[in-house]
């Protein structure tokens, strides 16, 4: 049934309304509060600073295996803060703690107690278990006796304590177990039974949330070393707000010419689309506040892929739209047609790549944990904002009035491309540039002894405490103080941390010697006037451990899996599959070797730059995979080099344009931004463009060798 015009005009209206106020609410909130405002969101210790806390071991030699478990077990505990909270080693026996987007260091302190102090003790005082003998501590939900469910707390401990634990349950069932954290009963369980399988449940919880909290004070007081409490801050950013006030320019930028260019070149549609976008922002902007996301560099980079895959949602469904026209459909069956053949591209394509953000979020630890958050925020949103609201505003045009096929558009007719055909010149360029970046890894280790340019969050440094005589912003240490540090370092990766209330900035770079301590400290007292009996300096190690490290890839490649099973699911056929991986596994050793070849730092949005890769490119993969896999029943009789041909030749133009408004996103924020976010976007732009050339050039050629090669059913 058509829509009536006035139907048409209420729906338009509703949503221009509903996209108004969420700009609105982003912009200025409500109330004096400002309640809902972009304002409110977290922002993570890069953007926006927060609450260092640094902590003494007890023990004054402690060994360096207890110091990396403490480490990491510290930094599961308090990602129930912020994801992007960081947890590293300061010297010998010290260990700091950062955490953005909170101000009151009292309540983390008064939460996090006293590390390290838990027992588990007789009615008389006698201590059963210590902390150290519980491995793990989880919420669970389970079956009681009379079968309804009930949320408990479920320890499981350690080898050596399994069966002393065995025997003192088993003679005294019925007596209680305190356990003790910082001096005080946090619970008193009652032992029902023995408990021979070193697992053992604590019941009586009112609720999971309750369950939750236990679990996670057990398991922090269930650390190796003790730890007490040496100082707490509240730092600023380490970008500062140039670097915020830039970024939010080049994405305003940015956004407006991808509408002016959708605009453009798809006309109506067109319109639509940025009617959506801005409606997607305005939505994306609202949850970030109301799920407490903390937003970083990292979290950006996921926004901005899934702001591409909004664009390219909706430059799918142009396209058919288009070819639909260009058939000889009338535009109002062409909407129809169009959304239908565009939807199993669209969902499979982003399916695959929340696929990848789940595990990425379930398994992933910091910044690969915040990535994965707003990506698959993001692209739940797009899906909706593409599918639906651009639906309904272009019926909406349409029951207005506008259905002449000049404001739609229609395709020229195009021979197909021959793609499969220049395969060899293809997979030629790709091994070239993967064999070049290995040697600049070779000649990077021979010369540097690393095979990349790592930065502290990988390599550690030294954390240099100054006293300035005024109090200097970030922009000014950036402009005045990093210049003297670098060169006494020759190295630009320096980090800059204000104390709020203070004069004094922590300074982070890489390891210094006594020698080049000396000259920071003789420059700093030349050009500042500092007092140098002031200043102090410590060992600080990695921010990214290499537990988290390990975290990061096992968790892509489980990701990875998950999608090639997928795809094989969804397609029918493994060599879709393998050659998707294939494709992405190109994309992360371009990028890679660009990072070999320019030198650019290695921190932690780098990790996020080659999430940000993998997801974009397997979409781009995916539409072209959902053409061939459509060509093949409808061109039965042709040659299945001139299926892939066409197929790849039919979505060229969304493959330039999604690329482009991607491009153009990055390239934006590269252009305005401060040294740091450049060398954030630098690698992105890199990726983007090798993922558009791999969908392109070599995807769906690799498909055709394998279809062709390889396997009993293997055609011409």
């Amino acid at each position: 049934m058509q829509m009536k015009k006035s139907k048409g005009i209420a729906i338009f209206l509703v949503i221009v309304l509903i996209t108004g106020f969420l700009g609105y609410l982003s912009a200025f909130g409500i109330g004096s509060e400002q309640w809902g405002s972009a304002k409110d969101i977290r922002l993570g210790l890069d953007l926006a600073g927060g609450v260092s806390i640094t902590y003494e071991t007890t023990e004054a030699h402690p060994s360096s295996e207890d110091m990396s478990d403490t480490v990491f077990k510290l930094q599961k505990r308090v990602e129930a803060y912020s994801t992007e909270a960081q947890v590293y080693q300061e010297g010998e026996n010290r260990i700091n703690i950062e955490i953005p987007g909170v101000s009151d260091a009292n309540e983390i302190l008064e939460d996090l107690g006293q590390p390290g102090s838990l027992t588990i003790q007789s009615e008389d005082g006698e201590v059963v278990l210590e902390g150290t003998d519980i491995k793990d501590a989880q919420p669970a939900t389970q079956q009681d006796e009379l079968g309804n469910s009930e949320t408990v707390v479920v320890l499981t401990l350690t080898d050596e304590a399994k069966e002393s634990f065995a025997e003192y349950t088993a003679e005294h069932i019925g007596d209680s177990l305190p356990i003790i954290y910082d001096g005080t009963v946090i619970s008193s369980p009652t032992v029902q039974s023995a408990i021979t399988g070193g697992e053992a449940t604590i019941t009586g919880m009112s609720s999971y949330e309750e369950a939750d909290e236990l679990a996670s004070i057990i398991r922090i007081g269930g650390l190796k070393l003790e730890l007490q409490e040496l100082r707490s801050n509240i730092v600023g950013a380490q970008l500062g707000e140039e670097a915020i006030r830039t970024s939010l320019i080049a994405a305003a930028i940015g956004f407006a010419i991808v509408c002016i260019f959708m605009c453009v070149t798809y006309k109506i549609p067109g319109l639509a689309a940025s009617i959506a976008l801005c409606l997607y922002v305005g939505i994306i902007l609202g949850l970030l506040n109301a799920f407490q996301i903390t937003l970083t560099l990292p979290g950006i980079a996921g926004i901005i892929l899934s702001i591409g895959m909004a664009v390219d949602a909706n430059v799918i469904i142009f396209a058919r739209i288009r070819e639909e026209i260009t058939a000889g459909k009338t535009v109002r069956s062409a909407l129809k047609i169009g959304f239908e053949k565009a939807l199993s591209a669209i969902l499979d394509g982003n399916i695959t790549t929340l696929i990848a953000a789940a595990v990425l979020a379930i398994m992933g630890t910091g910044s690969v944990k915040g990535f994965a958050y707003t990506l698959a925020l993001g692209i739940v949103v797009s899906m909706f904002t593409a599918l639906v609201i651009t639906q309904y505003l272009l019926n909406s045009f349409y029951a207005m009035g506008i259905q002449n096929v000049k404001f739609y558009g229609a395709n020229r007719d195009r021979k197909a491309i021959n793609f499969v055909g220049k395969k060899n010149l293809c997979f030629a360029i790709s091994a070239v540039v993967i064999i070049i970046g290995f040697v600049f890894l070779g000649i990077n280790k021979a010369n540097t002894g690393n095979v990349l340019n790592y930065s502290l969050e990988f390599m550690g440094g030294t954390s240099t405490n100054v006293t300035f005589n005024e109090d200097l912003t970030i922009q000014e240490i950036d402009e005045k103080v990093k210049p003297v540090i670098e060169s006494i370092t020759n190295d630009s990766a320096i980090q800059a941390q204000k104390v709020t209330d203070t004069n004094q900035v922590i300074i982070k770079t890489r390891t210094l010697s006594l020698d080049e301590r000396e000259e920071l400290n003789t420059a700093l007292e030349e050009n500042f006037g500092v007092d140098t009996s002031l200043i102090t300096t410590e060992s600080i190690s990695s921010t990214i451990s290499t537990e988290m490290q390990k975290d990061a890839i096992i968790s892509v490649m489980i990701a990875m899996v998950c999608m090639l099973i997928y795809i094989w699911f969804r397609f029918k056929d493994l060599r879709f599959a393998g050659s998707a991986v294939l494709a992405l596994l190109h994309d992360v050793l371009v990028v890679l070797a660009f990072y070999a070849v320019s030198k650019t730092s290695v921190g932690s949005t780098f990790i996020a730059c080659m999430l940000t890769i993998v997801g974009y490119s397997i979409n781009a993969t995916i539409v072209i995979f959902d053409r061939i896999r459509e060509n093949m029943s409808e061109m039965k009789n042709a040659d299945l080099r001139d299926v892939v041909n066409t197929s790849i030749t039919q979505t060229l133009t969304r493959s330039i344009n999604t690329s482009f408004t991607t491009f153009i996103m990055v390239a934006v924020l590269f252009i305005l931004g401060v040294s740091s976010v450049r060398e954030f976007a630098l690698p992105l732009m890199v990726g983007v463009i090798a993922g558009a050339y791999s969908s392109v050039c070599i995807t769906g050629a690799l498909w055709w060798l394998m279809k062709t090669k390889i396997g009993s059913k293997a055609q011409k």
